[in-house]
């Protein structure tokens, strides 16, 4: 079953239950999804959607920073609330542990010695996290590898 069909079936089950939070959640992930899949012009492929969910939840992230930043904690429950309901649609992130052996592992076969090279891992490894590696902590685990 594709993902936005999971997804709209559970909106409708929360539209039964009356949770207004899990109902505008739901329906901000399949607008998206859906614009996604009208842009493209096609169906959009598994990866395709987690790709789409994954930019939702970095926006939800970066809002939250931003408001705690701004002294909005009614914004940031809301945010955090909406974050948590975005990424139980997301794969199970890699632990760090993983991230840190998948990061090395690429290091060997791409033969990379310094920071010049950051440029041609980091893609790799995104690949091969597909979906699942978190970018940031794959970054700092590479530049101390590569330092």
């Amino acid at each position: 079953m594709p993902l936005v069909d999971k997804i709209q079936k559970d909106m409708y089950k929360a539209m039964k239950e009356k949770e207004k939070e899990r109902i505008n959640a739901l329906r901000n992930i399949i607008g998206k999804l859906k614009y996604r899949y009208i842009d493209k012009g096609d169906k959009l492929t598994e990866q395709e959607e987690i790709k789409v969910i994954q930019s939702l939840a970095k926006q939800r992230r970066e809002s939250i920073e931003m408001y705690k930043q701004g002294g909005r904690n009614d914004l940031v429950e809301t945010e955090t609330k909406e974050l948590s309901i975005i990424e139980e649609y997301l794969p199970q992130a890699m632990s760090e542990e993983e991230v840190r052996r998948l990061v090395r592992e690429t290091v060997k076969e791409t033969g990379a010695e310094s920071m010049s090279d950051l440029g041609k891992v980091m893609p790799l490894v995104m690949k091969k996290g597909a979906g699942k590696v978190d970018g940031k902590l794959a970054q700092e685990v590479l530049r101390e590898l590569l330092s």
